[in-house]
């Protein structure tokens, strides 16, 4: 189990500098604040990966026979490791820096993963992704995206953070133990933005003509969504293969009705990720 976290840890970080590094210069090491990019849902994506890393390594760990505290700790302190290791990669990029919000973001979704599960031996509180792919009926604003974020699925998917949604998912079987509530119900509770065609502003420079582009007429906005969800671990089943296809699905936000304030605004979506 040791050697296949490092293979799928060196694994990533390969495909994440082909990904995400390699177009870049290299620098001496630097740090910068980013926490005003992006309205923050960069930093409530590394929490998210923080968690699901540390929550796949358990189950790994869980496998082998470890004792529940032993494999809770080595999970929860191993994915916070890895991207400690990734900060340490943008601190040599020029493009970026080792920034403190991100170091501080990994160490908050590995400590959600450690603490609930230290506490109550399960995660009573999932912590989810969602995201679908904007398309903008103005085509500068879909050349841009393309441009900023690439125009693959993966590529949006690791990057857009206009078209990413994040929940917290609560089982509410597990809070109300008496109740006759379905044990796989939850409801979540998710954040994200949009309108960002830039870190902190939308003003860029068309990299073909050289001139400057000023969309400041279109608003950067955070969203909160409110919508049920499904605890896929909590669907019972005797198949081996369907419980580790449900507790891989559980990293992700099932689509359904949704409620999202944006603007001051509440509009409902019959269907949202």
């Amino acid at each position: 189990m040791a050697g296949t976290h490092a293979g799928l840890y060196g694994g990533s970080l390969i495909l994440l500098n082909e990904a995400w590094y390699k177009d870049y210069p290299k620098s001496n090491f630097q740090s910068f604040n980013d926490w005003p990019e992006w309205l923050q849902v960069d930093k409530v994506g590394h929490a998210w990966s923080a968690y699901q890393l540390s929550r796949a390594s358990y189950a790994g760990w869980r496998w082998t026979g470890m004792p529940e505290k032993k494999a809770v700790l080595t999970a929860g302190l191993s994915g916070f490791a890895f991207l400690t290791v990734i900060e340490v990669l943008d601190g040599f990029s020029e493009e970026w820096g080792w920034s403190w919000g991100d170091f501080g973001a990994n160490a908050l979704g590995s400590g959600l993963f450690i603490g609930q599960q230290l506490a109550w031996k399960e995660q009573r509180i999932s912590y989810k992704f969602g995201f679908h792919k904007m398309v903008y009926s103005d085509p500068q604003l879909n050349e841009r995206s393309d441009d900023l974020f690439g125009s693959s699925l993966p590529e949006r998917m690791l990057k857009d953070y206009n078209g990413q949604t994040y929940w917290f998912s609560a089982n509410l079987k597990s809070f109300f133990k008496q109740s006759k509530i379905p044990p796989w119900l939850n409801v979540a509770v998710g954040y994200g933005a949009t309108g960002m065609f830039g870190g902190t502003e939308n003003i860029w420079e068309d990299p073909q003509t050289g001139e400057t582009i000023n969309r400041t007429d279109i608003p950067r906005l955070r969203q909160w969504y409110l919508a049920p969800d499904i605890d896929f671990t909590k669907i019972k089943t005797n198949s081996k293969w369907m419980r580790s296809l449900f507790y891989v699905l559980n990293a992700f936000k099932l689509p359904a009705p949704t409620l999202v304030l944006s603007n001051g605004k509440l509009v409902v979506h019959g269907f949202y990720f």
